[in-house]
């Protein structure tokens, strides 16, 4: 079992820049593709960012494109998501996720292990 917890989220304003770690307990990170995913009030969970093990094969969803960059080191069992430019509309719970396959998914159902989530507040 892996336990992954999220940190670094807060209140930024429109423009500004965070970065988010996901740090993963009692297990080596290595065999573990990771996504990022986030949640809005009263919508669905959705992809944001995903990288691959070993690899280091990653993507963004089309929103978060030329702003936000994931990022892994495994040495320290601790997952990414640097995020910039910031955008009112980027407001979400955001979710690390993982999965003990080769690469990473798009669907949330593809993921066995969750974080619980750290908030992101960005205010125009």
């Amino acid at each position: 079992q892996v336990q992954l917890v999220e940190s670094g989220g807060g209140l930024v304003q429109a423009g500004g820049s965070l970065r988010l770690s996901c740090a993963a307990s009692e297990r080596s990170l290595r065999l573990y593709s990771m996504g990022w995913f986030r949640q809005a009030p009263g919508k669905g969970r959705v992809f944001v960012a995903g990288i691959s093990r070993s690899n280091g094969i990653h993507g963004v969803a089309d929103a978060v494109k030329g702003r936000f960059a994931v990022s892994r080191d495994d040495a320290k069992s601790t997952v990414y998501l640097q995020m910039n430019s910031l955008k009112p509309e980027d407001t979400a719970v955001y979710y690390c996720a993982g999965r003990p396959g080769e690469s990473f998914h798009v669907d949330t159902r593809q993921y066995d292990y969750w974080g619980q989530g750290t908030q992101v507040t960005v205010s125009s």
